[in-house]
């Protein structure tokens, strides 16, 4: 969906070694059924009722001072990056390759804005070091446009839908360890970006421009939608959180002043949101404006984050492969005072 969607500082790659490191560290406990998100910085077993990361991100805001401590340049075609997760030994990046843009239309056709466009969907399988593994092949169709994507502790949650809204997406369940494909349902409508709900065991997916939620059993029956009425960001990469919510990231393009080339022009808008699963409310949001090396707000696209007492850790991946200096991951690091 797509964008309309120190402590001291370390060298980049033992920064990321130390954070990869600290991150699969808690992949037994995730596997276990504990905590879907790696638990960062050396952190122990959690438990759903471990309500570090949600506290924690409820002491940030926009005077929060976030210091990047790492970039990992990642050597392989990326193409357009979307969602990103950790496992204990793996890093998941999932993009999408455009081999025929979509075109808008003058007018709608059939209910579409635009064409369908052709693309192939990629789910890349890395080492904690950032070698490529494995690229898995994701989609049928139309439907070729991988979005964000979870980890729930023992596989990887990947919507690939039409990169279109008000169309159509496949939801998929990506095995962490075996790297086995299933395709678990299909759903009417653009998702680009799921999370598995560890408290009732339900998917929970954003449709294009995040304007809308829905839950779904892991049948595929809808069981609840909601609209979103927040307009800050559109989430584009979001990731399960004890107990019962959701935390994403994303961006918005907003119109430049007269100046600065006027409504033809834009900047990019970033932040971050957490949300209740239960109340469907948005309980804290801040934004982000840092940049990555092609001038990219960095929560434009893959973005997940873990916590150590008051200590976070971000990690987001927001350049294009053939942009900058290609896809990087970019480690950022703030102490914050968590909630009481």
């Amino acid at each position: 969906m797509r964008t309309t969607r120190t402590r001291g500082i370390l060298t980049a790659a033992a920064a990321f070694v130390l954070a990869a490191s600290a991150i699969g560290g808690t992949a037994a406990a995730q596997a276990a059924g504990t905590n879907d998100q790696p638990a960062g910085n050396g952190a122990g077993s959690h438990h759903e009722t471990d309500t570090a990361l949600a506290d924690a991100f409820d002491g940030v805001d926009r005077n929060t001072k976030w210091q990047q401590t790492s970039k990992l340049k990642l050597n392989f075609p990326t193409y357009h990056t979307e969602g990103i997760a950790y496992s204990q030994d793996h890093i998941f990046l999932s993009a999408v390759q455009i081999t025929e843009p979509t075109t808008k239309f003058p007018t709608p056709q059939n209910g579409f804005d635009r064409s369908p466009g052709k693309g192939i969907g990629h789910l890349f399988v890395m080492d904690t070091a950032g070698n490529l593994q494995k690229d898995i092949v994701l989609g049928e169709g139309d439907m070729y446009h991988p979005g964000g994507i979870d980890f729930d502790g023992t596989s990887v949650w990947v919507p690939v839908a039409q990169y279109r809204p008000n169309s159509s997406a496949i939801i998929y369940k990506v095995d962490a360890n075996r790297l086995d494909v299933h395709k678990q349902f299909e759903v009417p409508d653009h998702f680009g970006g799921i999370v598995m709900d560890k408290q009732t065991g339900h998917l929970v997916g954003n449709t294009w421009g995040s304007r809308r939620f829905a839950e779904w059993d892991l049948q595929g029956k809808q069981l609840s939608t909601w609209e979103n009425p927040n307009f800050f960001i559109d989430y584009q990469d979001c990731q399960y959180v004890p107990n019962a919510k959701m935390l994403c990231g994303g961006i918005t393009n907003l119109p430049q002043t007269p100046a600065a080339g006027g409504a033809g022009a834009t900047y990019e808008l970033g932040g971050m949101a957490m949300i209740d699963l239960k109340s469907h409310g948005v309980t804290r949001e801040a934004p982000f404006q840092q940049w990555s090396t092609a001038g990219h707000v960095a929560t434009r696209n893959p973005f997940k984050m873990t916590a150590d007492g008051d200590h976070l850790t971000m990690k987001v991946a927001p350049d294009n492969g053939e942009e900058g200096n290609g896809t990087e991951i970019l480690t950022y690091e703030a102490a914050v005072t968590p909630a009481k």
